[in-house]
């Protein structure tokens, strides 16, 4: 066990970091911004969902949103969820989502950050893919090019639509941005 592992251990602290893919997602229950209450169960059983951490402050997290509703506009539907969950208030989120464009679903993880501290968010964005089987398919934190296109995969499989690229030709995007 390595020193890290003991102190951990000794004082009664968990996983450090996001929560690793392969694993069970955790069940959360949260407001959209509509007040409605949503639960990840609910969703699952449309098929995968995307849950997308974020601050509405974080440079990275601005930069990452309008890709996301990229995905949202090219895949989002009834096999397919797509959520962003707002560590801010409701005003915050609302004005962040119309500087951003942002149209996809958002809920409000607030009062203490139950499902982000449940999914272990330590840096925002952090994407999480959950299986309909309620599994962690895959992590990803920051912006990471490579993990928004095989998002999008995985996306265009659960749906059935074609694959359509989500970074437009002529676009200067970096391979990665950390959170």
């Amino acid at each position: 066990m390595s020193l890290k592992s003991a102190v951990r251990n000794m004082f009664g602290g968990g996983q450090t970091g996001a929560s690793p893919a392969g694993g069970i997602a955790p069940a959360f229950s949260l407001k959209n911004l509509n007040g409605s209450q949503v639960s990840l169960a609910e969703a699952l059983k449309k098929g995968p969902v995307i849950a997308a951490f974020f601050k509405v402050n974080c440079p990275t997290c601005q930069f990452t949103f309008p890709f996301l509703e990229r995905l949202y506009e090219s895949y989002g539907g009834s096999k397919f969820t797509l959520w962003g969950i707002s560590q801010n208030d409701a005003a915050d989120t609302r004005e962040f989502c119309q500087e951003f464009g942002i149209k996809f679903p958002v809920l409000l993880d607030s009062h203490g950050y139950p499902a982000s501290n449940d999914y272990g968010i330590t840096n925002v964005p952090t994407l999480f893919l959950v299986s309909p089987a309620g599994k962690i398919q895959q992590t990803s934190v920051g912006f990471v090019k490579a993990d928004l296109e095989e998002l999008a995969a995985e996306a265009a499989r659960a749906t059935g639509k074609p694959s359509v690229p989500l970074f437009k030709p002529g676009e200067v995007i970096p391979e990665s941005k950390p959170g």
